[in-house]
């Protein structure tokens, strides 16, 4: 092998590594969003809290946070100039499908056992959660002296379980079984040492605070199976939680890493895009509006700049794609179905849930063409319904040149997933060559770099 293969391969396995750590670090959408603001804070931006000013200039790095799950950040060109400039943009999701703890969290149960009370969010594979140890991880809002403030917890131990009913008591289970939420699907937390109480009792040890200064919660299950690089050759990638933590990982690094003197590049991070957006920190909200005017106005420029300026934007919305599987290939369209480790996935449907078109598709492969870094595309077989993402949602609310990418991965909304250790980098590579570009768009009529 050649040492410039071996170089890569082992910075591929860096990569690879570093996404296993982020999502580690990332529990929850809240987690997910503290550990994207340590590393812009590492890389020199600066935090501009949405309640107060805004004030910058070019060459100026910032970020904001809403609601404390959702974080956009910015980089203004040295060359910038407000009578004149674009945004290039790249957004993932931090959210990934769960259960989450109701308002009274406790179930009592037979002979004493404590099960908590859950219900789900997002469209989960539900039996992947079987027999597995789970634990809590979110926010909780604690009272103090003067009022209440928010605080993040993990309980760094499994807590929880869901057990299968054993099959001499279900003998077909193996001929189909459907968990019915609100019977099959209550995890156990106690078999009689703990009872109504045991949730606050635990965070409050975690937190150091005492039971009554709990308030209120945002508590989700965790799947405590650590991620892992495997394979006889490393090639593939397995953890909770890719869908979508790997993109937004690849987006972050590939943003941080980047340079462009002529634009304003934005990486944005989403809350809540398995259940619809539709929230003050979805991609449905004004987070990504707000802020891209906020920006415009803090350089000194007027409506029509901005105007002018989206008009002239892209946006890359990052949200991992269906590999082949090698099971059941017959469920892939057979000239659109992306592989493990063969590059970031351009994606594109009719029914314009995915908001690639022809203008964004060429844009972005002629990009990574140029730049050498492999791509593959995807389309749902015919007749099949397939998923939507937070590229056209963000697009009801800032109207932009759009591309839908993602990462091929198997067995999507598993409590484990897995994807290609390779496609980590390659995923890298291709947003920070777009990152990179210094794209002059014509309507939809050219576009040159």
């Amino acid at each position: 092998m050649a040492p410039e293969d071996i170089d890569g391969r082992e910075a591929s396995a860096d990569e690879a590594r570093g996404l296993v750590s982020f999502i580690e670090e990332s529990p929850s959408m809240f987690h997910t969003a503290a550990a994207i603001r340590a590393r812009l804070d590492a890389a020199g931006f600066t935090y501009l809290p949405e309640g107060e000013a805004w004030h910058m200039a070019p060459g100026d790095r910032c970020y904001t946070v809403r609601n404390g799950s959702s974080v956009v950040a910015w980089r203004i060109g040295d060359k910038v100039e407000s009578a004149h400039y674009h945004f290039q943009l790249a957004a993932a999701h931090g959210d990934s499908p769960t259960f989450k703890l109701k308002a009274n969290p406790e179930l009592e149960g037979p002979d004493g056992c404590t099960r908590l009370n859950v219900e789900a969010y997002g469209g989960m594979i539900d039996y992947t959660w079987f027999d597995r140890p789970l634990s809590l991880a979110g926010r909780v809002m604690v009272r103090t002296q003067r009022g209440v403030e928010s605080r993040l917890v993990s309980l760094d131990e499994d807590v929880a379980i869901i057990p299968s009913l054993a099959i001499h008591m279900n003998r077909e289970v193996n001929k189909g079984f459907a968990p019915n939420r609100a019977h099959d699907l209550c995890p156990l937390i106690s078999a009689g040492a703990r009872g109504r109480g045991a949730v606050d009792a635990l965070v409050a040890a975690a937190l150091g605070v005492d039971s009554d200064a709990i308030v209120a919660r945002d508590l989700f299950l965790v799947s405590r199976v650590p991620g892992r690089v495997w394979g006889a050759d490393d090639e593939f990638i397995s953890a909770p939680r890719l869908d979508d933590l790997m993109c937004a990982y690849a987006a972050l690094r590939a943003f941080v890493t980047s340079s462009n003197e002529h634009d304003i590049s934005v990486f944005a991070c989403f809350d809540n895009e398995e259940v619809g957006s539709e929230t003050k920190q979805g991609a449905a909200s004004t987070l990504l509006s707000d802020a891209l005017a906020r920006i415009n106005g803090a350089l000194g420029a007027g409506a029509e700049n901005l105007r002018r300026a989206l008009a002239s934007s892209m946006l890359v919305s990052c949200d991992n794609a269906h590999a082949r599987h090698p099971n059941r290939p017959e469920m892939a369209d057979g000239e659109n179905a992306p592989r493990i480790n063969g590059g970031l996935v351009i994606k594109e449907a009719a029914n314009q849930h995915y908001c690639t078109d022809a203008f964004s598709r060429a844009v972005l492969a002629s990009v990574l063409d140029d730049a050498r870094v492999p791509y593959q595309t995807f389309a749902n077989r015919s007749d099949m319904a397939g998923g939507s993402t937070l590229g056209n949602i963000s697009n009801t609310q800032v109207s932009l040149h759009a591309v839908d990418v993602g990462c091929a991965q198997l067995a999507m909304h598993s409590s484990f997933e897995t994807a290609g250790a390779h496609d980590v980098a390659n995923a890298i590579d291709a947003l920070r060559a777009f990152f990179c570009a210094d794209l002059k768009i014509r309507e939809a009529d050219a576009a040159t770099w």
